[in-house]
């Protein structure tokens, strides 16, 4: 199976960031203006905090009947997400992802320098593309096709 890497290089390096003086409403805006469920939080020297998705603000905001425009993102984020290298394999994301009932995974190089964002979508699209890739191999080497 695939590594983290390949899931990266398919959808490009693109990582949405938000500061944690922002407030959650900004949050849920960039959230809707860029059709993704979360965000990393990073200061202003780009340094990775932690992440802000859906779940956060469900959890932290709505259900505790608090108001987005005047909570920051630093009093609900998600502080030392749980993160991956690119060498991680997919099905060790796999793996953390639903035992851990997370949706996004920070990837983060050597350095824990962010350099990447995959989401349990990503890696669904990339099983189901290699298993494809698979099948459609199979199917040549079956009906003679293969050299």
């Amino acid at each position: 199976m695939g590594k983290v890497r390949n899931i990266l290089e398919a959808k490009g390096l693109a990582v949405y960031s938000i500061r944690p003086d922002n407030t959650v409403l900004e949050g849920i805006q960039m959230l809707v203006d860029r059709n993704v469920g979360a965000l990393t939080v990073v200061d202003h020297n780009g340094n990775f905090l932690g992440i802000f998705s859906e779940r956060d603000y469900a959890r932290r905001v709505i259900l505790k009947g608090r108001a987005s425009k005047d909570t920051l993102i630093s009093e609900i984020m998600t502080e030392n997400p749980i993160t991956v290298t690119p060498d991680n394999s997919i099905e060790d994301c796999m793996v953390m992802m639903t035992e851990k009932h997370i949706r996004h995974l920070p990837v983060v190089d050597n350095q824990h320098q962010l350099i990447g964002l995959i989401s349990i979508g990503d890696v669904v699209k990339y099983i189901i593309d290699d298993q494809k890739h698979i099948i459609s191999s199979l199917e040549l080497y079956i009906s003679g096709s293969h050299s």
